[in-house]
């Protein structure tokens, strides 16, 4: 009996704090910024802040009745920044950040639901300015992330990105090596890019 009571008492803090992480995830714990406020921009193509990780201002739809994405959430940014600049619409118009990687698509070939070549981490390609990125989930973060390579060198990419959370910068850069005829970001998440044909 007293078992069954400490295991109830165990699930229900455990509940308790899901539900608490849950609701602290779509509340701005920032002040110094507003939802929807600008931070940054590439080629023109603004980012804006989110607020909580877990915020949605709405969706965000095109004249022509594209959808870009939940306000302001990664994809909606990534997906904006192809439009906007590339005028790319992706065959898949919906999907979390994770799901613009296919695993069944190979090194180099095309990833058909984005309409977008799509290169595995590592790869024999080496990432290029205006390649997505994209990031599986994580124990706080299920749905993954996406972002744009703003910048490469020879072992460093620089990522922009939209609601990286609230005290997070638009930019990172993170490491790029060349081992055995690859090259590698070094992110344990990183899953690969993908790149418009040009």
């Amino acid at each position: 009996m007293k078992v069954k009571k400490t295991v109830l008492i165990i699930i229900s803090v455990l509940a308790l704090g899901y539900a608490g992480l849950k609701a602290i995830k779509k509340i701005n714990l920032n002040s110094d910024y507003k939802t929807g406020q600008s931070l940054d921009s590439l080629n023109g193509v603004k980012v804006y802040y989110n607020g909580g990780v877990d915020h949605v201002s709405g969706r965000n739809v095109t004249k022509d009745n594209y959808n870009l994405g939940l306000k302001y959430q990664c994809v909606e940014f990534v997906k904006r920044y192809y439009y906007e600049y590339y005028n790319h619409k992706m065959p898949d118009a919906y999907g979390h950040a994770k799901d613009f990687y296919d695993s069944k698509v190979k090194d180099g070939d095309l990833n058909s639901k984005r309409n977008l070549i799509q290169y595995t981490n590592p790869s024999k390609k080496k990432p290029e300015v205006g390649d997505l990125v994209i990031f599986s989930g994580s124990l706080l973060n299920r749905f993954g992330h996406v972002a744009i390579i703003s910048s490469v060198s020879e072992n460093e990419v620089e990522i922009i990105q939209q609601n990286p959370g609230p005290f997070s910068d638009s930019r990172e850069t993170i490491t790029l090596e060349f081992q055995k005829g690859n090259y590698k970001i070094e992110n344990e998440r990183l899953l690969g890019w993908l790149r418009k044909e040009k």
